[in-house]
């Protein structure tokens, strides 16, 4: 089934347009910056429950729990999570290189707060692998460990609270930090970090915490490798001391994978069938720590154990913010991508579930989770991956299901947690590296990533390499700088197309894509895909005049030829109005537009601005430029489809003083058949010619706003009207301002 469209209606300007549909009065101003923050310090009770409900989330979510429809999907996906919670946080833990026992303070309070404060209802928070990663290499920079020290001395105590006193002057920091930028509302710097940056910097993120784990699956008491080309000093390490081998702790991790990596595979593959998926963890962790115990593993076989864990809740204490100064850096890239991670998480099971979340308030709940969590020996926490998709998986419906799971951990820490003094430490790597199952198929991904834009391919191809190479948060700055940089490519080499017109259409497209359109004679139609500022000027006017033709040989030459002829018709011609002469500049532009024209049939140029969603000051300087150049050639320009922004800064720059404010268009249509109209009206009329009755009907429809015809031939006054209406129309062919 095919339509036609046909649509009659009058050429619109852009101040035509403005007049006829614009705003005619500006809106009111409002009231002064004073009475406006003086404003917003009143207080009422309205405005209190309003500021409660938006900041503490849990006040305007809860009276509306559906009891019955939502508790027990909550329950179950809750106490899933908690049993989850409980093996992977001490696993964690051994990232930061902290004593497992903090990794379970820090899978509760984090908990308990963003129950509160966050506006994600499937969002679990506590321990992140990528996170625990980069926190344990500001630790081990800070607080380096001896490699034999017994468990039990009191050097060993003493390092300990040095560690964790680091660990949580970096959550206490990066708490600050999430709260200043939810004050200055900047939440969107997040975006700064694209899909394909956070892809590859969680895989390549990943790789290091594979490595790292290795030496408690062997058994091996080696120093943890920071900085520049950790992984392969870690890797050259570990190969050094393979003979030191322990064979126990290699069996115990042989084992442990045995388990995990098929249980895990069955809860993904049967994930729909499963109500819940298999506690698989805290089954290996109970197994474990029931043979270590029995067979005295720590003893007989020298098998490296997890030790003590104290029972209760730990005693506040300031962390050591002494050290503010060296880990603020790392701190930066820790809470940015602990923040980038927690929304993208949020917004994917907002979109899922059909709600939304405000990232500004997801800035203050981790801020404050990561302040208060801190005091209690924590470190850095966020949203994490598994879990949170664990808790979807199993029914979670709100942010209530964190308190079923802050509930499990609570259970541990009062009354197990001493009971896992024998659980091998080989138990929590082997947990580790499982836990990356997620990140690593991120590698399927690429293919299609290739397939729809090379250019984000390669930003995580480089951020990839960059964060394996390098150290983890350079590889980050290096990706999100390389990003960036596509970006600024992109918009420096936009491209400028030549528009041709679809046969008796108002469509017009590139004619390098769409070979069958043909371009408008005389007009030259061009279009620019991206801003024009000072990054991209040269290139935009490089190409622009390689489309024309005008290169400045040529104009200096093509002037010269048109200020000779303007001379010789000054000196030959002698025009009056009485005897109605034509205008003689009139002729000697005519001339020389018809000696151009022999040279290279142009004698408009229109530019799309369609695409040009910015334009600076040097931008507008390029425009400026532009209309000079044409104009000592002889050809005219036009600008269709600006919008407001573009608009402003051109004329605020003058461009107005180099071409007639009615040769800006609101559509390339607009101008083509303006521009067609001209031509045929006036017929390019050389010097002798006079102006007949078309001519002056055509002046009257574009220069009169109502339409009128009140001239007429034979009195001197109607001769006096036409010579009038007959320069408006030839400046208008000039391109000058009238």
């Amino acid at each position: 089934m095919s339509a036609s469209v046909a649509v009659y209606r009058n050429i619109f300007t852009e101040d035509r347009f403005k007049q006829t549909y614009g705003t005619e009065e500006r809106a009111p101003a409002g009231p002064p910056l004073w009475e406006r923050l003086a404003r917003t310090c009143r207080c009422s009770r309205r405005g209190l429950l309003h500021l409660l409900g938006a900041r503490v989330p849990m006040l305007t979510w809860l009276p509306r729990y559906r009891l019955r429809k939502w508790l027990l999907g909550d329950a179950v996906a809750g106490l899933t999570v908690g049993i989850l919670h409980v093996p992977q946080g001490m696993a964690f833990a051994l990232l930061t290189s902290v004593a497992p026992v903090f990794g379970l303070y820090t899978s509760f309070f984090p908990v308990v707060l963003y129950l509160l404060l966050g506006t994600g209802r499937h969002v679990s928070t506590g321990t992140f692998a990528v996170v625990s990663l980069m926190t344990g290499s500001v630790v081990e920079r800070l607080a380096p460990g001896p490699l034999q020290l017994n468990a039990s001395s009191l050097e060993a105590a003493d390092m300990e609270a040095q560690r964790i006193a680091v660990a949580s002057a970096v959550a206490l920091l990066s708490g600050i930090i999430m709260v200043c930028m939810f004050v200055l509302r900047l939440g969107f710097l997040s975006t700064y970090l694209s899909e394909p940056i956070i892809k590859a910097f969680t895989n390549a993120a990943a790789v290091h915490v594979a490595a790292s784990q290795l030496q408690s699956m062997l058994g091996l008491r080696l120093a943890r490798h920071t900085g520049h080309f950790a992984l392969f000093k870690t890797l050259a390490s570990v190969m050094e001391n393979l003979p030191q081998t322990n064979m126990a702790e290699v069996l115990i991790s042989v084992g442990c994978l045995a388990i995990l990596v098929p249980v895990k595979e069955l809860n993904t593959r049967y994930r729909k069938r499963l109500r819940t998926p298999i506690p698989v963890e805290i089954l290996t962790v109970i197994i474990a720590t029931g043979v270590a115990y029995a067979l005295s593993l720590d003893s007989t076989c020298d098998v490296q154990i997890v030790g003590h864990i104290p029972a209760g809740f730990p005693s506040p204490q300031m962390p050591a913010v002494h050290t503010f100064p060296d880990i603020a850096g790392d701190t930066v890239a820790i809470t940015l991508v602990g923040y980038a991670v927690s929304v993208s998480l949020a917004m994917i099971y907002a979109d899922k579930h059909a709600y939304s979340i405000r990232p500004n308030q997801e800035l203050l709940a981790h801020g404050i989770s990561n302040v208060v969590s801190s005091l209690f020996t924590c470190f850095p926490s966020s949203a994490t991956l598994a879990t949170t998709n664990i808790l979807e998986g199993s029914g979670g419906f709100t942010q209530l299901s964190g308190l079923f799971t802050s509930l499990v951990v609570l259970i541990v820490l009062l009354l197990i947690g001493p009971l896992f003094y024998f659980l091998p430490k080989a138990v929590l790597a082997c947990i580790n590296v499982t836990s990356l199952r997620q990140m690593f198929l991120q590698f399927q991904d690429l293919p299609d990533l290739w397939r729809v834009s090379k250019i984000d391919f390669m930003v995580w191809v480089v951020t990839w390499l960059c964060v394996v190479v390098l150290s983890v948060d350079l590889g980050l700055a290096i990706g999100v700088v390389f990003s960036m940089m596509t970006v600024i490519c992109r918009t420096q080499r936009a491209g400028c197309s030549v528009l041709g017109q679809a046969s008796n259409t108002e469509i017009y497209r590139p004619m390098h894509i769409h070979s069958k359109c043909s371009e408008v004679a005389g007009v030259k139609i061009l279009t620019y895909n991206g801003p024009i500022y000072y990054g991209n000027r040269s290139f935009f006017r490089e190409e622009v005049s390689q489309l024309l033709g005008l290169t400045p040989d040529r104009i200096r030459r093509l002037e010269k030829a048109r200020k000779a002829l303007e001379k010789r018709q000054r000196d030959t011609n002698i025009s009056t109005v009485e005897r109605d002469v034509a205008n003689t500049s009139f002729s000697s532009d005519h001339e020389f537009l018809k000696s151009d024209a022999a040279e290279k049939d142009v004698q408009a140029i229109l530019m799309d601005c369609s695409s040009v969603i910015f334009v600076d000051v040097a931008g507008a300087r390029v425009f400026i430029q532009m209309c000079i150049e044409c104009q000592k050639v002889g050809v005219r320009i036009y600008l269709a489809n600006c919008n407001e922004s573009v608009l402003t800064i051109l004329t605020s720059s003058g461009l107005m003083n180099y071409m007639n404010p009615q040769h800006i268009f609101v559509s390339v249509h607009d101008a083509v058949v303006f521009i067609q109209h001209l031509k045929t009206d006036t017929g390019m009329r050389t010097a002798g010619d006079s102006i007949d009755r078309d001519t002056i009907r055509a002046a009257d429809h574009f220069c009169d706003t109502d339409h009128r015809n009140v001239h007429s031939r034979g009195s001197k006054a109607a001769r006096l009207s036409r010579l009038f209406l007959k320069e408006i129309v030839y400046e208008t062919f000039n391109g000058r301002k009238f």
